[in-house]
């Protein structure tokens, strides 16, 4: 068998309920959990019960997605797999930096909750919005965008999916000039216009944030959203960097299946970088651990 990846998932497929069972059958799971209600008291209350428009805040997104991701990250450990490599998708890189050891459990717990803070500010300083794009090619996509001011190519997700960012006076215009391309638009229902210049202030507080905090040496790679290679030289920059700097997710899954990955388990919220990663790569296998059933039928 080759090797294995671990993927977080990111914002976006948050839903009432997420984690729950989890937490009810896995030592570690509830472990995580514990540790997030420890520092943000009812983060596991707002995964289990809240409601969505509660869960799609940003501010409580980030914490609450995190704490599923690496819930569900520990649980497969606990059964006995370990990652060769990790990587996550935004927020998810968050819980793949604190999986790989870089950062403590707790102390990446924290850093998300600020980093959704001011991600949350940036959105409400400089309002814009997303919409992904499906049916082109990235290059066509950049095509269109570069016809639009403060529009950005943000999401490489997969030969036919990008998403954009862009100004909300923008968006409907950005949509018609992708269907003249024979292209689908779809908005997005997000908060902001994220891993783009719209997010230089929170970039900004990230850095001032991360002056206090030590990093430490990965247990495995953990893959950048930025370069999508594994992190090297300054980590610090990579963290701040990636939030207005586009996802690389195409690349990264190609570049861990150059590597030898042939396996690769979703961790965390929904089947959305499943089905990203089989549009990448028919070839390898993928599984995605949410809850009881899912982590009980992984058999590799």
């Amino acid at each position: 068998m080759g090797k294995i990846a671990f993927v977080f998932s990111g914002q976006g497929a948050q839903y009432t309920g997420m984690g729950k069972e989890l937490y009810d059958c896995s030592p570690a799971a509830k472990a995580v959990f514990d540790m997030a209600d420890s520092v943000r008291e009812g983060t596991s209350a707002q995964c289990f019960e809240g409601a969505q428009e509660v869960l799609n805040r940003t501010v409580n997104t980030q914490p609450c997605v995190f704490a599923a991701d690496l819930a569900a990250a520990a649980a497969v450990k606990e059964k006995g797999i370990t990652p060769d490599y990790v990587a996550g998708f935004s927020l998810g890189e968050i819980a793949a930096l604190g999986f790989s050891g870089i950062l403590s459990y707790e102390e990446a717990f924290k850093l998300v909750c600020r980093r959704g803070e001011l991600m949350d500010i940036s959105a409400h300083e400089r309002e814009g919005t997303m919409v992904a794009v499906l049916k082109l090619a990235p290059q066509k996509v950049e095509e269109i965008a570069a016809g639009f001011q403060d529009t950005y190519p943000v999401n490489y997700n997969s030969p036919a999916q990008t998403v954009v960012a862009t100004s909300v006076e923008n968006a409907d215009k950005l949509a018609d000039a992708v269907k003249e391309e024979k292209g689908r638009a779809v908005k997005l229902a997000v908060s902001g216009a994220f891993h783009s210049p719209f997010m230089n202030s929170a970039s900004i507080g990230l850095a001032e944030y991360l002056d206090g905090v030590t990093l430490g040496t990965p247990d495995m790679p953990v893959y950048s959203n930025v370069t999508a290679q594994p992190y090297s030289g300054d980590y610090k920059e990579l963290i701040t960097k990636q939030v207005i700097n586009p996802v690389q997710w195409q690349k990264t899954i190609e570049n861990l299946v150059a590597e030898g990955v042939d396996t690769f388990i979703e961790v965390g919220v929904g089947k959305t970088l499943s089905g990203l990663i089989k549009k990448i790569n028919s070839d390898v296998r993928v599984f995605n651990v949410e809850n009881k059933e899912t982590l009980e039928a992984l058999s590799l």
